[in-house]
């Protein structure tokens, strides 16, 4: 995620030169072909306005839609931090016991599990999938798309805080997020069990497990159901067949006034096509929160941000510092 004020214009027009550089060339093309020709094949400019109009408001659709899956997901990673505060208070709060140390320890145990959780979660999430633009990842901050790489990584990540044990017994599974917060809930019950906890608590502790699923069902529902190719598509090809006929409308307005304004054909051309194609791109972009690009929602953040304050509810030691920005750009 970008949290600076405005992306610079260099910026965005670097990232997005390719339909104007190609723009302006397919119209220079189309105008010295009209002036050493001599040939009138322009179009009237009333039906490509009508066009424009609707490639315009076509666009505009798939932004909101995609930009509503982005604020979807960070929805779902607010109320994430939440609910996991919650939890750390429960944890605190409602575990009892006559021996302190064994008290600490299983309250820290909890704790680290939870971490556990949300490391292995985030982890998932970044894997790629074939709609996302894997080409385009943030090299060396995200997980690359080799499973291999995934797992040795994740297994780095997790080793503070699940046993060796624990940690062998997700790797087996296909939903490691999904098994850690299984074992979770079989510890909740084992200490309501042993009288860390009354029935009420060990319920309430066990709703705070369902809404941990409900957090993670959420995001993997945006992660694992691409924006509707149908709609992205004709998104696409729609933009692609007036940015086609737009010189020979162009050529229309123009090729009324002077023989030199008619070369304006060209950069209006390439404008105009930058415009409807960086419109086309923010959408596109914006289609999958998680897919570990520029604008995604910064998960590793977050959950750096609720392991922190998880960890200082138990007066725990050697806590990170928040995860920093790079140039501007935030995981």
């Amino acid at each position: 995620m970008y949290i600076k004020r405005n992306y610079g214009f260099w910026m965005t027009f670097n990232w997005s030169k390719k339909p104007f550089l190609l723009g302006g060339a397919y119209a220079f093309v189309v105008t010295l072909i009209y002036v050493l020709l001599d040939l009138d094949f322009s179009l009237p400019w009333q039906p490509m306005s009508v066009l424009g109009i609707a490639v315009a408001f076509y666009l505009g659709f798939k932004n909101n839609s995609s930009y509503d899956r982005t604020w979807e997901a960070r929805k779902i990673w607010g109320g994430l931090v939440n609910n996991s505060r919650s939890f750390g208070s429960a944890v605190i709060s409602f575990l009892q016991h006559e021996d302190p140390n064994q008290l600490a320890a299983e309250r820290k145990a909890l704790i680290y599990r939870h971490v556990a959780w949300l490391t292995a979660l985030r982890y998932q999430l970044r894997l790629s999938r074939e709609w996302e633009h894997q080409e385009e990842r943030l090299s060396g901050l995200y997980v690359p798309n080799i499973c291999e790489e995934y797992i040795h990584r994740l297994d780095q990540d997790l080793g503070p805080f699940l046993s060796k044990e624990e940690i062998t017994a997700v790797n087996k599974k296909s939903n490691m997020a999904t098994q850690i917060m299984a074992i979770q809930a079989r510890e909740l019950q084992r200490l309501r069990d042993e009288g860390f906890m009354d029935d009420f608590r060990h319920m309430r502790m066990h709703e705070l497990i369902g809404t941990f699923y409900d957090d993670q069902g959420r995001s993997e529902r945006i992660k694992n159901f691409p924006f509707p190719r149908q709609y992205a598509s004709t998104a696409l090809w729609t933009a692609l067949v007036f940015c086609l006929l737009l010189p020979y409308g162009l050529l229309n307005s123009f090729g009324t006034m002077s023989d030199l304004m008619i070369w304006m054909t060209v950069p209006f051309s390439a404008l105009i096509t930058w415009v409807f194609f960086l419109m086309e791109k923010i959408g596109d972009y914006s289609e999958n929160p998680f897919e570990g690009t520029y604008n995604d929602v910064p998960i590793t953040s977050i959950a750096r941000g609720i392991e922190i304050d998880l960890r200082q509810m138990i007066d725990d030691e050697n806590i990170p510092e928040p995860i920093q920005s790079k140039d501007g750009f935030l995981m």
